[in-house]
């Protein structure tokens, strides 16, 4: 009973916090400060599931007392049977509740909730990594179709002979953050591209960075010294096209707090054919550029300090390796293969993720001890 009363303990000391924050997110005060009203509404909704967990442990505890306390000391069969029963139901519930009570006690990645900008990049391969980049491209355009995310691109470069250069995209739904964080990193095709006129095999490479987006009260920008200009787009179809400058270029003195050093940062949105809409995108990943730059330094400090094995903190390491002549996908962090490639391919990504996210969690609980 120890362990149970430690994880009680542990419950014990947030049911006043809870309290204290349910009051907190009605005070008027709070609620004009839009920054902490996000917060405390946020750590509201996870302290409530947090509680409910605990009612029902409690109830899970109590049952099973109460089934020992009728087993002892009832002379009726039929009583003592169901008594048996309830035991049985309560006591196989109880390790289930206590990994669920400590997962949820694991403390969550304050941004896992946000949505993402993502860039992918062909590496080393020229046409035939362009080629997997547009394959990669693909892959979680399905994906974010099954999760019922909206994929939108911001801009992009085409491969010589397809695929991509470069595409950038932002994913924008629920956990987008939390769930496809996990896809940074390095991704490795092996196979004999369609460009090979000898049949060799060939090791390609595309990078991949998912960023979280950044809200517009955590990165101060001086709009003021944003520099606008505005160009006609390319690309098929409409009659405006090359006719209205519905591009938008921004150039941003940015001065880099980690070197002191001022560099400009250059954007270009032409996403759609309304300039206003192409300018706030245009900002939103001005924000995000900023926001992943300064919060760098944080997550180095993370993975530093966790050395987490599914860490998303080097970008330049080699996460994944698609064979095509065996037909398998493995994730060299976790030593996890699918042999689905095609199906991988064809964004049935969510059991590889689902494999990420627990070899995570456990790490996470040995570091708090639970």
């Amino acid at each position: 009973m120890a362990e149970n009363n430690s994880i009680l303990e542990k419950l014990d000391g947030l049911e006043s916090r809870y309290e204290e924050v349910s009051t907190l997110i009605t005070d008027p005060d709070v609620i004009n400060d839009q920054q902490r009203y996000v917060k405390l509404t946020k750590e509201y909704k996870d302290l409530g599931d947090i509680m409910e967990a605990r009612r029902r442990y409690i109830a899970c505890l109590n049952a099973i007392q109460e089934a020992k306390e009728l087993l002892a000391n009832e002379s009726d069969a039929d009583m003592k049977e169901m008594a048996r029963e309830e035991l049985a139901t309560n006591e196989a519930l109880q390790p289930k509740l206590e990994e669920e009570i400590k997962l949820a006690l694991v403390p969550k990645d304050p941004e896992d909730e946000k949505n993402v900008q993502m860039e992918i990049r062909a590496g080393t391969g020229g046409d035939e990594a362009a080629l997997f980049a547009g394959d990669l491209f693909n892959m979680y355009k399905k994906y974010c179709d099954s999760k019922g995310w909206t994929l939108s691109v911001t801009s992009e470069s085409e491969g010589a002979v397809g695929g991509f250069k470069e595409i950038d995209f932002a994913v924008s739904g629920a956990n987008v953050y939390g769930t496809l964080k996990y896809e940074s990193g390095v991704h490795r095709v092996q196979r004999v591209p369609a460009t090979e006129t000898q049949g060799r095999m060939h090791t390609s490479a595309a990078t991949v960075a998912v960023l979280p987006e950044a809200d517009k009260f955590e990165v101060n920008i001086n709009e003021g010294d944003i520099k606008w200009d505005t160009f006609r787009s390319s690309g098929a179809g409409g009659q405006n096209v090359n006719k209205v400058e519905s591009g938008v270029r921004l150039r941003y003195p940015w001065r880099n707090p980690n070197t002191g050093e001022t560099e400009e940062i250059l954007i270009e949105c032409t996403e759609t054919r309304d300039q206003p809409k192409n300018k706030e995108r245009a900002l939103s990943r001005l924000r995000t550029f900023i926001y992943d730059r300064e919060h760098q330094k944080y997550v180095d400090d993370i993975a530093n300090r966790r050395k987490s094995l599914v860490s998303t903190g080097d970008r330049s390491a080699k996460i994944r390796t698609y064979n095509f002549p065996q037909g398998r996908v493995t994730d060299h962090r976790i030593g996890f293969t699918t042999h689905d490639l095609q199906g991988f391919l064809g964004g049935n990504i969510q059991e590889m993720i689902d494999a990420l996210t627990v070899a995570e969690n456990a790490e996470k609980l040995k570091e708090t001890e639970l």
